[in-house]
């Protein structure tokens, strides 16, 4: 019996090690794979198969997953519009369009209007009020939908909506909302309401679909108002309950031509999910004329895309500002690439701050963070700490461009998670987010270099051991 564990042990063990040598995509992540599949036996290599095996470059997943989306972008691609004189104006935000619009065949329109809400009970008031108006259809898709005071919200809006005659689709993402299954479901689904998983965990699934979450908060209103951001469904947004306390978030509301291109984005994943013809009627996608005067480009990444678009968007916003770069993340772990562009850009003279959560929702993320914050604080970058717990996704440029959406600086969301960020061409728009961020920089406490370097040795036990994890994030 003891042999023939032994030689199961050494027959998986070499088994994920020349795994991890053929098909690992970054040397410090394979090498943490290598490890972790030589301290935990059995253990290691079953955490690699379900979590670090990149199953884009096998076969099957090919097939069943990243191809067919990968053929329905070229089946369903919208025809490149020429620039409208004054979409973008200055140079280098049009090459970063341009590089954007290149990988995603989402491009900027100009002509939206845009509402930023930066508290849960203020979007969630505007989401409600827009549903309530809906006159054709409702289209709905979260990463969590979680039980409690907003669900119960959701639920009897939709209801109404329902009898009314209105159409209700529904995504939400089978991890994410692991608990919204069974009765919680069927009370949608009861009422009329279509609503699918996006990659289920099914046992003949399972191993492919687990490590790749649909992470995308999206809502679309009759095809002409849409929502996006980094808000789920969560009482933790309207309550004091939690243990991190209220939770605080940006949220938009669009109206304008980019919802046309918002709503492709759940049309792709619900014609996935519901296996169903894709909604390109134009019901779906009507002709949306100017509302306002906002630029604005929706750009969709995930383990589907050819590029890696919100790792570049990142990439090229940090090292096309000029005067100033600001980050908003509860999950700053940048990789080499990342924290070298922002050395580079503050050695350079721009201004970078970065604004971070004290607390987090996940003692890796956190440590794996501080990690990091040494060599940043070495070449000047300002790091701002709060109290509260901030779960935004933000990234100012100078006073020209501004992204928000779901996208963390981290390699989960650059590379495995379906992910989508709005990107803000408008110089009002982003110098009231740069003073809103500013605000809040200044109710937080500005982490010095020196009393960083005095931490405990516990502290830093900590930071080394889950920045040796971190890149299996």
């Amino acid at each position: 019996m003891k042999t023939t564990i032994f030689f199961a042990y050494i027959s998986v063990t070499i088994w994920a090690i020349c795994s991890v040598i053929f098909h690992g995509s970054r040397p410090s992540r394979s090498l943490s794979w290598v490890l972790c599949v030589l301290l935990f036996p059995f253990l290691g290599p079953l955490l690699y198969y379900l979590f670090g095996v990149n199953r884009r470059k096998f076969k099957f997943y090919k097939l069943r997953e990243n191809y067919k989306r990968q053929l329905y972008d070229k089946q369903h691609t919208v025809p490149k519009s020429r620039w409208k004189k004054g979409s973008v104006k200055q140079s280098r935000s049009k090459r970063l369009s341009l590089m954007l619009a290149n990988s995603t065949n989402h491009e900027a329109f100009e002509g939206n209007d845009l509402t930023v809400m930066h508290s849960g009970a203020t979007a969630f008031e505007t989401i409600f009020e827009a549903l309530d108006k809906a006159q054709k259809f409702i289209h709905i898709q979260y990463y969590l939908f979680e039980k409690g005071f907003l669900q119960d919200t959701f639920y009897d809006l939709l209801q109404k909506k329902v009898s009314e005659g209105i159409e209700v689709r529904m995504l939400y993402d089978s991890y994410g909302s692991m608990a919204f299954r069974g009765k919680l479901k069927r009370r949608f689904s009861d009422i009329g309401v279509e609503i699918y998983a996006m990659m289920p965990l099914r046992i003949g699934s399972l191993l492919y679909t687990l490590n790749y979450r649909n992470h995308r908060k999206i809502i679309v209103v009759d095809g002409t108002v849409g929502f996006i951001g980094g808000m789920n469904v969560s009482d933790l947004y309207v309550s004091e309950k939690g243990e991190l306390g209220k939770w605080q978030d940006v949220h938009l509301k669009i109206a304008g031509p980019s919802v046309n291109s918002l709503h492709r984005i759940f049309i792709k994943d619900f014609h996935f999910a519901s296996k169903k013809p894709p909604l390109l009627q134009t019901t779906y996608l009507p002709e949306i004329s100017k509302k306002g005067n906002i630029t604005l480009q929706l750009i969709p990444s995930g383990p589907d895309s050819d590029q890696p678009a919100i790792f570049h968007q990142y990439i090229s916003m940090i090292h096309s500002a000029k005067k100033s770069v600001r980050i908003a993340n509860p999950y700053f772990i940048p990789g080499p690439s990342v924290l070298a562009a922002i050395k580079i850009a503050a050695l350079g003279g721009v201004k970078v701050k970065l604004l971070v959560p004290g607390e987090s929702d996940s003692f890796l993320a956190k440590y794996s963070m501080l990690s990091n914050f040494g060599d940043l604080l070495k070449v000047g970058v300002e790091i701002y700490v709060r109290d509260d717990f901030s779960h935004s996704k933000v990234i100012l440029m100078d006073s020209v461009v501004a992204s928000v959406g779901t996208g963390n600086f981290d390699h989960r969301s650059f590379e495995h998670n379906f992910e989508t960020n709005a990107l803000v061409y408008d110089h009002i728009i982003t110098q009231n987010l740069c003073e809103v961020f500013d605000e809040a920089c200044g109710k937080a406490k500005l982490l010095d270099a020196n009393d960083y370097s005095k931490r405990s040795r516990v502290e830093i036990f900590k930071e080394r051991l889950a920045r040796f994890f971190s890149p299996l994030l």
